[in-house]
């Protein structure tokens, strides 16, 4: 093998090792945006099932509202049950998360 055709060679071994690092390269960054989508996508869905939430919470506080405004004593002990109920949940979550 002549001295020319081995520096060619060497010269697309190294070519061809630059293209794999770029290649490489742009796997990560396509598997790191796929990623993002994904959390994203986890983040948009959740936020959807607590504004969800929310809503149909509000709904339930107003029924119950508007039970105990009519004299109703059941009502009354369930919206103060609930109203207790939520603030222990928020007090344990609140505990976990910043203990």
């Amino acid at each position: 093998m002549s001295a020319e055709a081995y520096e060619r060679e060497r010269q697309n071994n190294a070519r061809l090792d630059e293209l794999s690092a770029k290649i490489s390269a742009l796997r990560g960054v396509t598997i790191d945006i796929y990623d993002q989508a994904r959390q994203h996508e986890m983040i948009d869905s959740t936020s959807e099932t607590f504004s969800s939430m929310a809503t149909q919470l509000k709904g339930s506080a107003t029924r119950l509202g508007r039970m105990a405004a009519a004299g109703n004593r059941v009502a009354v002990l369930k919206l103060s049950g609930i109203i207790v109920g939520t603030v222990l949940v928020l007090y344990y979550m609140w505990k976990l998360m910043f203990s």
